[in-house]
C-alpha cells in the first residue's frame, strides 16, 4: 500500500523489546503517506515485516532514528544492504536516505566501512551501482524541529528522555493533509509528548510495568526508571486526548519466581487515569487514519 490518497497509514512493524521474541520483534514503525513510505528506527527483523507489507525494500524513501540503542538499529544494517540487491525485493538504484540526533552520520559512515567488501562484491558481481551502496545521512539537532518535509509529509523531531546516558533520544510526530501520529520513542514521562501529542489522530506510546515485588531490585528498578508506567502514559493520553492511543514497545518485566505483569493489569492501571480507546500494539497492526477516524486492523 504506497498510499497517495490523503489517508495516513501507519504500521507496527516491531512491538518488541531487546528481548528475542518471535511475536515482538525489534521496535520500527512504518509510516506511509503521500505516496511515501517512511521508517522509524530500524529494529530486529524489520525488513520482514516490510515484505509482510508488500513494502520492496528499495520502496523506503527515509529512515528516522530515535535513538542509538541496538534494538532501535540493529535490524538498518539490514535494511541497506538488502534494499540494494536487484531483485523486486530490493533494487534500490540511489543513496538511503537516513535521518536521526547527532551521531547518526558517523554511525552510517561506519556501516558502510564495516561491510566495505559487500558493497565491492556486489558492484563486480551484480552490476550495482555505487551509489545505490551509499548512505545519505543527515544529523539533525538533538533539540528537534522539523527534519523532512516532502509531498505534503512533515515529521517533527522533538527531545524526550531515555535517562541520563542515552542522549540525544527524540520522538517524532508525522503530520499529512491535517492528519497526525506521535511516536514516543523511548522516554521517560516528557513535556514534549504532551506539546506535540496534542489532539494528534494516533498516539503511539512506549510502556514499561514493574511487579511490586522487583521494586527497588536495582537491575529492574534502573530498566523502569528508563521508561514510561501506566499510570504516567494513562495521564499522558488523559492531557493529550488523542484519537486514538496505542501502546508499543510494550516491556514487562520479570526476574526468576516474578511473572511480569498481564496486559490487562497494565490497562487497569492506566486507566485509572484514562478513560479514551487504547489499544496494544502487535506486531503488523495497522492503523489507518481518514477524516472518518482511525481504523485498525492485522496485516494479513
Amino acid at each position: 500500500m504506497n498510499t497517495g490518497d490523503g489517508r495516513l497509514v501507519v504500521t507496527l512493524l516491531g512491538s518488541g523489546t531487546p528481548n528475542p521474541n518471535p511475536r515482538r520483534f525489534g521496535p520500527a514503525t512504518l509510516v506511509q503517506a503521500g505516496g511515501l513510505d517512511l521508517l522509524f528506527d530500524a529494529g530486529r527483523g524489520c525488513p520482514i515485516r516490510l515484505a509482510q507489507c508488500g513494502v520492496p525494500l528499495g520502496r523506503v524513501a527515509a529512515v528516522f532514528l530515535t535513538h542509538f540503542h541496538s534494538d532501535h538499529v540493529n535490524g538498518l544494517a539490514d535494511v541497506w544492504m538488502s534494499s540494494y540487491i536487484p531483485p523486486a525485493w530490493g533494487g534500490r538504484r540511489r543513496a538511503l536516505r537516513l535521518f536521526g540526533p547527532p551521531g547518526t552520520a558517523r554511525m552510517a559512515h561506519h556501516l558502510r566501512e564495516a561491510f566495505a567488501d559487500d558493497i565491492r562484491i556486489r558492484m563486480a558481481d551484480e552490476a550495482v551501482p555505487e551509489e545505490a551502496t551509499r548512505i545519505a545521512a543527515i544529523d539533525f539537532p538533538a533539540s528537534g524541529g522539523v527534519v523532512f518535509e516532502e509531498s505534503g509529509v512533515r515529521v517533527t523531531a522533538f527531545e524526550v528522555d531515555h535517562g541520563q546516558h542515552i542522549r540525544p533520544a527524540v520522538g517524532f510526530r508525522i503530520d499529512h493533509e491535517g492528519r497526525s501520529v506521535l511516536l514516543s520513542g523511548d522516554t521517560k514521562p516528557h513535556p514534549n509528548v504532551r506539546l506535540h501529542g496534542a489532539g494528534v489522530d494516533l498516539l503511539v506510546h512506549e510502556v514499561c510495568a514493574l511487579p511490586a515485588a522487583l521494586a527497588g531490585r536495582p537491575v529492574q528498578q534502573a530498566i523502569a526508571d528508563h521508561h514510561t508506567s501506566p499510570a504516567e502514559a494513562g495521564a499522558i493520553f488523559a492531557a493529550t486526548r488523542p484519537g486514538l492511543a496505542a501502546y508499543t514497545h510494550i516491556v514487562q518485566i520479570a526476574a526468576p519466581g516474578v511473572p511480569p505483569v498481564s496486559l490487562e493489569a497494565i490497562e487497569a492501571e492506566t486507566r485509572t487515569a484514562y478513560d479514551g480507546p487504547l489499544v496494544f500494539g502487535e506486531d503488523l497492526m495497522r492503523f489507518t487514519i481518514t477524516a472518518d477516524g482511525v481504523a485498525v486492523d492485522q496485516v494479513a
